[in-house]
This record gives structure tokens, C-alpha cells and sequence, in this order.
């Protein structure tokens, strides 16, 4: 029986999916299927990563600025405060503030720490 050449559909499909891949995969659509698989999977992982990361990073310059002096107190009290007293400020802008400028985080807590102190005397009084 004489060998039939088949038609262009399945070779583009193939074609297809094989453009991101290289060396042996690329040739074998199997390993190509499981190869995007996995890349699916790790690009998921790898963003819910990235959100953990750059937290972490924004609270890392906001804790070394705080370390430095011009804050009198740690961070989570500052974040405990920040969330007190409603100024609604999150840990990335906080960060891009610590590093702009640090004297007004320092005018941030400061204002903080004086109506703290206005809050309670007023709580005293009723």
C-alpha cells in the first residue's frame, strides 16, 4: 500500500504549539502538551509568589527606615497605629514614601502619637 501524505491541520497545530519549546521537545507533541502543562502551572505559582514577595520587600524598607531613628516605635505598632487612627495607607505607598522621603513618615507617626494621646485623655474624661 502506497504511503498517503496527510493533510496541513494537524502539522500547524503542532507547529503551533511547539513555538516556545526547544531542543528534542520540539519535535514530539506529547512532551510539548506536558511542557505547557507544567509552564501553566508555574506561571500560577510564580504570581501569587510575587505578590508575597514585594510585600515582604515594602515592609522590609519600611522597617529600616523606621530602624534608623525617625520613628520612635516598631513597625506593626506604626501599621496598628496607621489602622487606628483610619489613615488608610498601604505598605506600598508607605514604602515609596520611606524612600522619597523619610521625614514624613516621621511627621506620619508624629501626628499619630498626638492624637493618641488626645484620644485617651478624652476617653479619661468621660
Amino acid at each position: 500500500m502506497t504511503r498517503i501524505s496527510r493533510g496541513y491541520i494537524a502539522r500547524r497545530r503542532r507547529r503551533k504549539t511547539s513555538l516556545g519549546v526547544s531542543r528534542s521537545r520540539a519535535n514530539l507533541s506529547k512532551l510539548i502538551t506536558q511542557h505547557e502543562i507544567k509552564a501553566l502551572a508555574s506561571s500560577d505559582r510564580d504570581r501569587d509568589r510575587q505578590k508575597r514577595d514585594f510585600r515582604c520587600l515594602w515592609i522590609t524598607r519600611i522597617n529600616s527606615v523606621i530602624r534608623e531613628g525617625w520613628v520612635s516605635y516598631s513597625y506593626s505598632r506604626l501599621i496598628h497605629d496607621l489602622y487606628k487612627r483610619q489613615l488608610f495607607l498601604n505598605r506600598k505607598i508607605l514604602s515609596q514614601i520611606a524612600i522619597a522621603n523619610k521625614n514624613f513618615i516621621y511627621l506620619i507617626s508624629n501626628k499619630i502619637q498626638k492624637s493618641e494621646g488626645k484620644w485617651k485623655e478624652s476617653a479619661r474624661l468621660i
